[in-house]
């Protein structure tokens, strides 16, 4: 049914990913069945997602999204593994085999932010890839705070005692449950104003908060 599309268009030529190599030849031998000239056949290579396994898919949530912010972006190629980089500089830009065979000489982490820098800029600007760059080295690379930070009210303060910590992270979403929010402090990841903090409370009711990679500035009131 799928190769039967073919014979109702009358196709010329039909373009379809390598996936679909069965589907465009069975396509012509239907067009002969009903004397149409067999139509041209042209595939694509399929790109692989984030994972290097799969192929890239917002089901698989293995993606990379074209509207995505460019931090986003950024990050999500240089998430992928050193190897899989070359698949995205032969599919994704538009370097000879030869010039990307001359990369493959120098220091994978350089080249991967090269790699990151050309696709922001091909669905953004020049100006959101170099931006995503430096906070790329500020954020991850150095740990420093984001400068899109979001500011959250603090769910758990209590003049007396000062805040809960757990229930802090969880009414802010930097945990899922209870359980979780007690285990990252008891454990001790998590950063309160750039110190770990493993106690129950927290005396102030303002501070920035991070645990893992997610950061929040928690306040009693919101500007």
């Amino acid at each position: 049914m799928q190769g039967y599309d073919s014979v109702m268009l009358k196709c010329d030529v039909e373009l379809g990913g390598t996936d679909q190599k069965f589907n465009l030849l069975v396509g012509r031998e239907l067009q002969r069945d009903v004397d149409q000239p067999p139509q041209i056949v042209a595939t694509t290579p399929l790109l692989e997602g984030t994972d290097g396994i799969e192929k890239m898919s917002k089901s698989k949530n293995n993606y990379i999204g074209i509207t995505e912010p460019p931090k986003v972006m950024f990050r999500k190629v240089m998430g992928i593994s050193d190897n899989l980089m070359w698949r995205y500089w032969e599919l994704l830009t538009d370097l000879t085999l030869p010039e990307i065979a001359e990369l493959k000489q120098r220091e994978p982490m350089g080249v991967k932010m090269e790699l990151a820098g050309r696709i922001v800029a091909d669905f953004h600007s020049q100006a959101d890839s170099a931006q995503a760059l430096d906070d790329f080295n500020r954020e991850v690379r150095q740990g420093a705070e984001p400068s899109d930070i979001e500011t959250v009210l603090n769910p758990a303060y209590d003049v007396a005692l000062g805040t809960n910590v757990s229930k802090m992270l969880l009414g802010t979403g930097l945990a899922p449950s209870r359980t979780e929010a007690d285990r990252l402090r008891k454990a001790g990841a998590v950063e309160i104003d750039g110190s770990r903090w493993t106690e129950p409370y927290y005396p102030r009711a303002s501070f920035t908060v991070k645990t893992g990679k997610k950061w929040k500035k928690v306040t009693r009131k919101i500007e």
